[in-house]
Protein backbone atom coordinates (compact mmCIF):
# COMPACT_ATOMS: atom_id res chain seq x y z
CA UNK A 1 0.00 0.00 0.00
CA UNK A 2 1.11 3.45 -0.89
CA UNK A 3 2.24 5.53 2.36
CA UNK A 4 1.90 9.00 0.45
CA UNK A 5 -0.19 10.31 3.35
CA UNK A 6 2.30 9.18 5.82
CA UNK A 7 3.71 12.85 6.84
CA UNK A 8 0.40 14.87 6.10
CA UNK A 9 -1.95 16.47 8.74
CA UNK A 10 -4.49 13.53 9.47
CA UNK A 11 -7.26 14.04 8.30
CA UNK A 12 -10.61 11.36 8.90
CA UNK A 13 -14.31 11.61 8.01
CA UNK A 14 -17.46 10.02 9.08
CA UNK A 15 -19.67 9.47 6.84
CA UNK A 16 -22.90 8.01 7.16
CA UNK A 17 -26.12 7.31 4.84
CA UNK A 18 -29.45 9.08 6.13
CA UNK A 19 -31.19 5.95 5.25
CA UNK A 20 -32.03 5.08 9.05
CA UNK A 21 -31.87 6.87 12.41
CA UNK A 22 -27.95 6.93 14.08
CA UNK A 23 -26.84 3.21 14.63
CA UNK A 24 -24.98 2.89 17.77
CA UNK A 25 -21.87 1.19 15.68
CA UNK A 26 -22.05 4.34 13.58
CA UNK A 27 -21.62 6.58 16.82
CA UNK A 28 -18.64 3.99 17.84
CA UNK A 29 -17.33 4.99 14.10
CA UNK A 30 -17.88 8.59 14.38
CA UNK A 31 -16.05 8.36 18.15
CA UNK A 32 -13.17 6.11 16.64
CA UNK A 33 -12.43 8.84 14.28
CA UNK A 34 -13.08 11.91 16.40
CA UNK A 35 -10.84 10.54 19.14
CA UNK A 36 -8.06 9.84 16.11
CA UNK A 37 -8.55 13.14 15.08
CA UNK A 38 -8.57 15.39 18.07
CA UNK A 39 -5.47 13.10 19.05
CA UNK A 40 -3.45 14.11 16.84
CA UNK A 41 -4.39 17.71 15.71
CA UNK A 42 -6.22 16.45 12.35
CA UNK A 43 -9.46 17.19 10.70
CA UNK A 44 -12.83 15.74 11.47
CA UNK A 45 -15.11 15.46 8.95
CA UNK A 46 -18.85 14.77 8.58
CA UNK A 47 -20.04 13.76 4.75
CA UNK A 48 -23.69 12.50 4.06
CA UNK A 49 -23.53 9.66 1.99
CA UNK A 50 -27.07 10.70 0.08
CA UNK A 51 -26.63 9.37 -3.34
CA UNK A 52 -29.41 6.93 -2.75
CA UNK A 53 -32.03 8.90 -3.16
CA UNK A 54 -34.81 6.73 -2.87
CA UNK A 55 -34.22 5.96 0.76
CA UNK A 56 -32.37 8.74 1.98
CA UNK A 57 -34.27 11.16 4.14
CA UNK A 58 -34.12 14.30 5.66
CA UNK A 59 -35.52 13.21 8.98
CA UNK A 60 -32.50 10.77 9.13
CA UNK A 61 -29.56 13.46 8.16
CA UNK A 62 -31.00 15.62 11.37
CA UNK A 63 -30.97 12.89 13.51
CA UNK A 64 -27.53 12.68 12.55
CA UNK A 65 -26.28 15.95 13.14
CA UNK A 66 -28.72 15.85 15.58
CA UNK A 67 -26.86 12.99 17.78
CA UNK A 68 -23.19 14.20 16.88
CA UNK A 69 -24.09 17.39 18.68
CA UNK A 70 -25.94 15.81 21.49
CA UNK A 71 -22.10 13.79 21.96
CA UNK A 72 -19.78 17.06 21.40
CA UNK A 73 -18.22 15.89 18.18
CA UNK A 74 -17.48 19.07 16.76
CA UNK A 75 -16.64 18.77 12.67
CA UNK A 76 -14.79 20.87 11.12
CA UNK A 77 -16.16 20.90 7.51
CA UNK A 78 -19.48 19.50 6.53
CA UNK A 79 -20.56 18.11 3.48
CA UNK A 80 -23.43 16.43 1.37
CA UNK A 81 -22.71 14.32 -1.68
CA UNK A 82 -25.99 15.17 -3.15
CA UNK A 83 -24.93 18.58 -3.42
CA UNK A 84 -21.58 17.22 -5.36
CA UNK A 85 -22.73 15.77 -8.35
CA UNK A 86 -20.88 17.14 -10.85
CA UNK A 87 -17.44 16.79 -9.49
CA UNK A 88 -18.68 13.30 -10.04
CA UNK A 89 -19.66 13.74 -13.20
CA UNK A 90 -16.50 15.50 -13.95
CA UNK A 91 -14.42 11.70 -12.58
CA UNK A 92 -16.78 9.38 -14.44
CA UNK A 93 -16.10 11.62 -17.84
CA UNK A 94 -12.66 10.89 -17.56
CA UNK A 95 -12.44 7.34 -16.63
CA UNK A 96 -14.88 6.46 -19.40
CA UNK A 97 -12.90 8.78 -21.79
CA UNK A 98 -9.90 6.79 -20.51
CA UNK A 99 -11.29 4.00 -21.33
CA UNK A 100 -11.31 2.85 -17.37
CA UNK A 101 -14.67 2.63 -17.48
CA UNK A 102 -17.44 1.98 -20.24
CA UNK A 103 -21.18 2.90 -20.69
CA UNK A 104 -22.46 -1.08 -21.13
CA UNK A 105 -25.74 -2.15 -22.69
CA UNK A 106 -27.45 -4.35 -19.83
CA UNK A 107 -30.17 -7.10 -19.89
CA UNK A 108 -33.12 -6.57 -17.15
CA UNK A 109 -31.05 -7.86 -13.78
CA UNK A 110 -31.33 -7.05 -9.91
CA UNK A 111 -27.90 -6.35 -10.49
CA UNK A 112 -28.76 -3.28 -12.53
CA UNK A 113 -32.01 -2.48 -11.19
CA UNK A 114 -33.50 -2.92 -15.18
CA UNK A 115 -31.88 0.09 -16.81
CA UNK A 116 -31.11 -0.05 -20.45
CA UNK A 117 -27.71 1.10 -19.50
CA UNK A 118 -25.10 1.28 -16.52
CA UNK A 119 -21.74 2.65 -16.58
CA UNK A 120 -18.97 -0.37 -15.67
CA UNK A 121 -15.79 -0.06 -14.26
CA UNK A 122 -12.82 -1.99 -16.77
CA UNK A 123 -11.04 -4.54 -14.20
CA UNK A 124 -7.51 -4.68 -14.41
CA UNK A 125 -8.38 -8.54 -12.45
CA UNK A 126 -5.27 -8.44 -10.38
CA UNK A 127 -4.33 -8.40 -7.06
CA UNK A 128 -4.64 -6.08 -4.39
CA UNK A 129 -3.22 -6.46 -0.84
CA UNK A 130 -3.19 -3.14 1.61
CA UNK A 131 -2.15 -3.05 4.86
CA UNK A 132 -4.61 -2.53 7.52
CA UNK A 133 -3.78 -0.76 10.95
CA UNK A 134 -5.59 -2.79 12.63
CA UNK A 135 -5.60 -7.09 11.03
CA UNK A 136 -2.48 -6.61 9.24
CA UNK A 137 -1.98 -7.37 5.39
CA UNK A 138 -5.45 -8.27 3.36
CA UNK A 139 -5.17 -9.54 0.17
CA UNK A 140 -7.72 -9.81 -2.71
CA UNK A 141 -8.27 -11.03 -5.81
CA UNK A 142 -10.05 -8.54 -7.65
CA UNK A 143 -10.62 -11.14 -11.03
CA UNK A 144 -13.75 -12.42 -9.09
CA UNK A 145 -15.35 -8.81 -9.17
CA UNK A 146 -15.92 -8.60 -12.98
CA UNK A 147 -16.28 -5.29 -14.25
CA UNK A 148 -18.31 -3.92 -11.20
CA UNK A 149 -21.16 -0.61 -11.72
CA UNK A 150 -19.70 2.52 -10.44
CA UNK A 151 -22.98 4.69 -11.95
CA UNK A 152 -25.92 4.30 -13.15
CA UNK A 153 -25.17 6.94 -15.95
CA UNK A 154 -23.27 10.24 -15.90
CA UNK A 155 -25.57 11.71 -13.68
CA UNK A 156 -26.14 9.22 -11.04
CA UNK A 157 -23.11 8.16 -9.68
CA UNK A 158 -22.89 4.99 -7.02
CA UNK A 159 -21.32 4.13 -3.71
CA UNK A 160 -17.73 3.22 -4.66
CA UNK A 161 -17.39 6.19 -7.42
CA UNK A 162 -18.74 8.17 -4.80
CA UNK A 163 -16.64 7.67 -1.72
CA UNK A 164 -13.44 7.21 -3.41
CA UNK A 165 -13.74 10.62 -5.21
CA UNK A 166 -14.39 12.79 -2.05
CA UNK A 167 -11.62 10.86 -0.28
CA UNK A 168 -9.39 12.02 -2.17
CA UNK A 169 -10.83 15.67 -3.37
CA UNK A 170 -11.20 15.85 0.62
CA UNK A 171 -7.53 14.49 1.52
CA UNK A 172 -8.64 12.09 3.91
CA UNK A 173 -5.07 10.35 5.41
CA UNK A 174 -7.18 7.24 7.24
CA UNK A 175 -10.39 5.33 6.77
CA UNK A 176 -11.98 4.12 9.78
CA UNK A 177 -14.70 2.14 9.51
CA UNK A 178 -16.51 -1.13 10.45
CA UNK A 179 -15.20 -4.33 9.27
CA UNK A 180 -17.77 -5.08 7.47
CA UNK A 181 -16.26 -2.38 4.53
CA UNK A 182 -13.38 -4.30 3.82
CA UNK A 183 -15.13 -6.34 1.04
CA UNK A 184 -15.86 -3.00 -0.38
CA UNK A 185 -11.42 -1.61 -0.32
CA UNK A 186 -10.36 -3.65 -3.14
CA UNK A 187 -12.84 -2.15 -5.46
CA UNK A 188 -12.08 1.22 -4.03
CA UNK A 189 -8.26 0.73 -4.14
CA UNK A 190 -9.14 0.16 -7.77
CA UNK A 191 -10.27 3.31 -8.70
CA UNK A 192 -8.03 5.00 -6.73
CA UNK A 193 -5.42 3.88 -8.76
CA UNK A 194 -7.38 5.01 -11.83
CA UNK A 195 -8.36 7.93 -11.01
CA UNK A 196 -4.53 8.70 -9.63
CA UNK A 197 -5.72 8.82 -6.14
CA UNK A 198 -2.96 8.08 -3.50
CA UNK A 199 -4.50 5.08 -0.91
CA UNK A 200 -5.53 6.14 2.04
CA UNK A 201 -4.21 4.04 5.60
CA UNK A 202 -7.48 2.02 6.33
CA UNK A 203 -8.64 0.78 9.85
CA UNK A 204 -11.25 -1.81 10.15
CA UNK A 205 -13.14 -1.94 13.49
CA UNK A 206 -14.88 -5.12 15.08
CA UNK A 207 -18.60 -5.18 14.53
CA UNK A 208 -20.85 -4.40 17.74
CA UNK A 209 -22.39 -7.68 18.53
CA UNK A 210 -25.38 -8.98 20.35
CA UNK A 211 -24.92 -11.94 23.63
CA UNK A 212 -25.71 -14.13 20.95
CA UNK A 213 -22.82 -12.81 18.92
CA UNK A 214 -25.20 -11.48 16.40
CA UNK A 215 -24.79 -8.41 13.99
CA UNK A 216 -26.71 -5.38 16.12
CA UNK A 217 -29.57 -4.99 13.43
CA UNK A 218 -32.90 -2.69 14.17
CA UNK A 219 -35.13 -6.06 12.46
CA UNK A 220 -33.65 -8.04 15.72
CA UNK A 221 -33.33 -5.06 18.49
CA UNK A 222 -35.55 -2.94 17.25
CA UNK A 223 -35.08 0.83 18.75
CA UNK A 224 -32.45 -0.07 21.12
CA UNK A 225 -30.26 0.12 18.40
CA UNK A 226 -30.64 4.07 17.51
CA UNK A 227 -28.24 6.91 19.76
CA UNK A 228 -32.04 8.59 19.83
CA UNK A 229 -33.32 5.88 22.10
CA UNK A 230 -30.65 6.35 24.66
CA UNK A 231 -30.62 9.90 24.36
CA UNK A 232 -35.13 9.79 24.82
CA UNK A 233 -33.75 7.50 28.18
CA UNK A 234 -31.72 10.52 29.63
CA UNK A 235 -28.31 9.17 29.00
CA UNK A 236 -25.68 11.51 29.59
CA UNK A 237 -23.42 12.11 26.56
CA UNK A 238 -20.16 11.32 28.12
CA UNK A 239 -20.91 7.94 29.55
CA UNK A 240 -22.42 7.36 25.85
CA UNK A 241 -18.80 7.81 24.38
CA UNK A 242 -17.31 6.28 27.24
CA UNK A 243 -19.31 3.01 27.02
CA UNK A 244 -19.14 2.57 23.58
CA UNK A 245 -15.11 3.22 23.40
CA UNK A 246 -14.61 0.00 25.63
CA UNK A 247 -16.88 -1.69 22.30
CA UNK A 248 -13.57 -3.01 20.45
CA UNK A 249 -10.95 -0.72 22.39
CA UNK A 250 -9.05 -1.70 25.70
CA UNK A 251 -6.69 1.34 26.82
CA UNK A 252 -4.39 -1.15 28.59
CA UNK A 253 -4.99 -0.14 32.03
CA UNK A 254 -7.71 -0.97 34.88
CA UNK A 255 -9.42 2.74 34.31
CA UNK A 256 -13.10 2.08 32.94
CA UNK A 257 -14.43 5.70 33.44
CA UNK A 258 -13.49 8.25 31.01
CA UNK A 259 -14.24 11.84 30.34
CA UNK A 260 -14.43 12.39 26.35
CA UNK A 261 -10.78 14.60 27.00
CA UNK A 262 -9.50 11.50 29.28
CA UNK A 263 -10.51 9.34 25.53
CA UNK A 264 -8.64 11.82 23.36
CA UNK A 265 -5.33 11.95 25.81
CA UNK A 266 -5.51 7.76 26.44
CA UNK A 267 -7.19 6.42 22.45
CA UNK A 268 -4.39 4.47 20.88
CA UNK A 269 -5.76 2.59 17.65
CA UNK A 270 -2.78 -0.31 18.35
CA UNK A 271 -5.61 -1.15 21.06
CA UNK A 272 -8.33 -1.81 19.23
CA UNK A 273 -9.36 -5.67 18.89
CA UNK A 274 -9.82 -7.68 16.11
CA UNK A 275 -12.68 -10.07 17.36
CA UNK A 276 -16.41 -8.34 17.75
CA UNK A 277 -17.40 -6.14 20.80
CA UNK A 278 -20.64 -7.72 22.84
CA UNK A 279 -22.96 -4.73 23.70
CA UNK A 280 -24.33 -5.17 26.97
CA UNK A 281 -27.27 -2.81 28.46
CA UNK A 282 -26.54 -3.85 32.00
CA UNK A 283 -22.34 -2.55 31.48
CA UNK A 284 -24.07 0.57 29.51
CA UNK A 285 -26.22 1.62 32.89
CA UNK A 286 -23.29 0.94 35.20
CA UNK A 287 -20.71 3.21 33.29
CA UNK A 288 -23.63 6.12 33.11
CA UNK A 289 -24.34 5.76 37.12
CA UNK A 290 -20.72 6.40 37.43
CA UNK A 291 -21.19 9.34 34.90
CA UNK A 292 -24.00 10.49 37.15
CA UNK A 293 -22.06 10.09 40.56
CA UNK A 294 -19.12 13.07 38.85
CA UNK A 295 -22.08 15.49 38.14
CA UNK A 296 -22.25 17.80 41.45
CA UNK A 297 -25.06 17.12 43.82
CA UNK A 298 -27.00 20.85 42.99
CA UNK A 299 -26.73 20.11 39.41
CA UNK A 300 -28.17 16.68 39.80
CA UNK A 301 -30.50 18.18 41.73
CA UNK A 302 -31.82 20.48 38.89
CA UNK A 303 -32.04 17.56 36.24
CA UNK A 304 -34.18 15.99 38.72
CA UNK A 305 -36.45 18.97 39.47
CA UNK A 306 -36.82 19.48 35.73
CA UNK A 307 -38.42 15.92 35.50
CA UNK A 308 -40.14 16.04 38.77
CA UNK A 309 -42.01 19.17 38.57
CA UNK A 310 -44.30 17.74 35.48
CA UNK A 311 -45.89 14.92 38.05
CA UNK A 312 -45.96 16.20 41.83
CA UNK A 313 -46.53 19.92 43.35
CA UNK A 314 -42.74 20.75 44.58
CA UNK A 315 -40.05 23.13 44.94
CA UNK A 316 -36.34 22.66 44.62
CA UNK A 317 -35.29 22.73 48.15
CA UNK A 318 -37.21 19.52 48.44
CA UNK A 319 -36.10 18.03 45.82
CA UNK A 320 -32.43 18.75 46.52
CA UNK A 321 -33.03 16.09 49.60
CA UNK A 322 -34.64 13.38 47.74
CA UNK A 323 -32.09 13.57 45.02
CA UNK A 324 -29.47 11.41 46.81
CA UNK A 325 -32.25 8.64 47.35
CA UNK A 326 -33.28 9.22 43.46
CA UNK A 327 -29.33 8.92 42.55
CA UNK A 328 -29.32 5.86 44.00
CA UNK A 329 -32.03 4.16 42.39
CA UNK A 330 -31.57 5.13 38.71
CA UNK A 331 -28.66 4.36 36.64
CA UNK A 332 -30.31 7.50 33.78
CA UNK A 333 -32.63 10.28 34.21
CA UNK A 334 -34.78 8.16 31.67
CA UNK A 335 -35.46 5.95 35.20
CA UNK A 336 -37.00 8.73 37.04
CA UNK A 337 -40.06 8.28 35.02
CA UNK A 338 -40.53 4.78 35.57
CA UNK A 339 -40.17 5.16 39.60
CA UNK A 340 -43.03 7.54 39.24
CA UNK A 341 -45.10 5.50 36.75
CA UNK A 342 -44.72 2.53 39.27
CA UNK A 343 -45.80 5.09 42.17
CA UNK A 344 -42.31 4.74 43.89
CA UNK A 345 -41.81 7.84 44.82
CA UNK A 346 -45.70 9.24 45.57
CA UNK A 347 -45.70 8.78 49.04
CA UNK A 348 -42.99 11.76 49.30
CA UNK A 349 -46.13 13.85 48.35
CA UNK A 350 -49.27 12.35 49.04
CA UNK A 351 -49.79 11.15 52.23
CA UNK A 352 -50.29 7.30 52.48
CA UNK A 353 -53.39 5.12 52.76
CA UNK A 354 -52.39 1.82 54.67
CA UNK A 355 -54.30 -0.25 57.36
CA UNK A 356 -53.49 -0.02 60.84
CA UNK A 357 -52.05 -3.45 61.71
CA UNK A 358 -49.59 -2.67 59.00
CA UNK A 359 -48.16 -0.73 61.69
CA UNK A 360 -47.28 -3.07 64.04
CA UNK A 361 -43.24 -4.42 64.46
CA UNK A 362 -43.33 -8.41 64.04
CA UNK A 363 -41.48 -8.92 67.10
CA UNK A 364 -44.75 -7.01 69.19
CA UNK A 365 -47.46 -8.92 71.00
CA UNK A 366 -49.75 -5.95 70.08
CA UNK A 367 -50.52 -2.92 68.71
CA UNK A 368 -51.17 -1.32 71.95
CA UNK A 369 -46.82 -1.08 72.01
CA UNK A 370 -47.04 0.35 68.40
CA UNK A 371 -49.50 3.05 69.61
CA UNK A 372 -47.31 4.06 73.12
CA UNK A 373 -44.20 3.64 70.81
CA UNK A 374 -45.42 6.39 68.43
CA UNK A 375 -46.69 8.58 70.94
CA UNK A 376 -43.55 8.89 72.86
CA UNK A 377 -41.91 9.30 69.57
CA UNK A 378 -44.25 12.69 68.38
CA UNK A 379 -43.48 14.22 72.25
CA UNK A 380 -40.08 13.51 71.66
CA UNK A 381 -39.84 15.23 68.09
CA UNK A 382 -41.80 18.07 69.06
CA UNK A 383 -39.22 19.30 70.88
CA UNK A 384 -37.44 20.22 67.99
CA UNK A 385 -37.90 23.50 66.00
CA UNK A 386 -38.76 23.21 62.12
CA UNK A 387 -35.45 24.97 61.10
CA UNK A 388 -33.68 22.23 63.08
CA UNK A 389 -35.35 19.10 61.67
CA UNK A 390 -32.68 17.04 60.46
CA UNK A 391 -31.45 13.48 60.10
CA UNK A 392 -28.69 13.92 62.93
CA UNK A 393 -31.16 16.35 65.23
CA UNK A 394 -33.75 13.47 64.61
CA UNK A 395 -31.94 10.46 65.02
CA UNK A 396 -30.39 12.32 68.38
CA UNK A 397 -33.81 13.01 70.24
CA UNK A 398 -35.19 9.33 68.96
CA UNK A 399 -32.32 6.95 69.26
CA UNK A 400 -31.73 6.42 72.91
CA UNK A 401 -35.28 5.61 73.13
CA UNK A 402 -35.24 3.11 70.55
CA UNK A 403 -32.30 1.56 71.70
CA UNK A 404 -34.37 1.20 75.15
CA UNK A 405 -37.94 -0.03 73.52
CA UNK A 406 -35.96 -2.29 70.87
CA UNK A 407 -34.92 -1.04 67.46
CA UNK A 408 -37.95 -2.69 65.44
CA UNK A 409 -40.61 -1.82 68.03
CA UNK A 410 -39.65 1.96 67.71
CA UNK A 411 -38.85 2.81 63.87
CA UNK A 412 -40.83 0.36 62.41
CA UNK A 413 -44.31 1.84 62.82
CA UNK A 414 -43.01 5.49 62.47
CA UNK A 415 -41.34 4.56 59.08
CA UNK A 416 -44.18 3.05 57.95
CA UNK A 417 -46.23 5.92 59.58
CA UNK A 418 -44.26 8.21 57.48
CA UNK A 419 -44.24 6.14 53.66
CA UNK A 420 -47.06 3.21 53.91
CA UNK A 421 -44.20 1.09 52.47
CA UNK A 422 -42.97 -2.30 53.73
CA UNK A 423 -39.36 -0.43 52.00
CA UNK A 424 -38.60 2.72 52.19
CA UNK A 425 -36.29 5.22 53.22
CA UNK A 426 -35.30 4.94 56.99
CA UNK A 427 -37.54 7.24 59.30
CA UNK A 428 -34.80 10.19 59.92
CA UNK A 429 -34.28 10.50 56.23
CA UNK A 430 -38.03 10.45 55.68
CA UNK A 431 -38.44 13.40 58.23
CA UNK A 432 -35.85 15.35 56.73
CA UNK A 433 -37.52 15.59 53.47
CA UNK A 434 -41.07 15.56 54.82
CA UNK A 435 -40.24 18.30 57.25
CA UNK A 436 -41.82 18.60 61.02
CA UNK A 437 -45.13 19.38 60.03
CA UNK A 438 -45.75 17.03 57.54
CA UNK A 439 -44.27 14.39 59.61
CA UNK A 440 -46.44 15.25 62.61
CA UNK A 441 -49.16 14.85 60.90
CA UNK A 442 -48.25 11.51 59.74
CA UNK A 443 -47.66 10.25 62.81
CA UNK A 444 -51.01 11.86 63.96
CA UNK A 445 -52.56 10.03 61.43
CA UNK A 446 -51.05 6.60 62.48
CA UNK A 447 -52.47 6.99 65.96
CA UNK A 448 -55.86 8.22 64.87
CA UNK A 449 -55.92 4.80 62.55
CA UNK A 450 -55.01 2.32 65.78
CA UNK A 451 -57.59 3.81 68.12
Amino acid sequence: MKTENKNKKIIVRFAPSPTGFLHLGSVRTALFNYLFARQNGGKFILRIEDTDKERSKKEYEEDIARGLKWLGFSSDEFYRQSEREDTYKKYLKKLVSDGKAYVSKESDSAETGKRAEVIRFKNPNKKISFSDMIRGEIEFDTTELKDFIIAKSIEEPLFHLAVVVDDFEMGITHVIRGEDHISNTPRQILIQEAIGAPNPFYAHIPLILDKDRAKLSKRKHGEKVSLSYYIKKGYLPAAMANYLSLLGWNPGTAQEIFTLDELIEAFSMEKIQKGGAIFSEEKMKWVNKEHLKLIPPDDIAGEIYKIMKNFYDTDMECVKKLSPIILDRISSFGDIADLIEARELEYFFKKPDYEANSLKWKGDSDIETTKTNLKYALSLLGDIPEGQFTVDNTKKALFGYAEQKGKGSVLWPLRFALSGRDKSPDPFTLMNILGKKETVERIKIALQKIQ
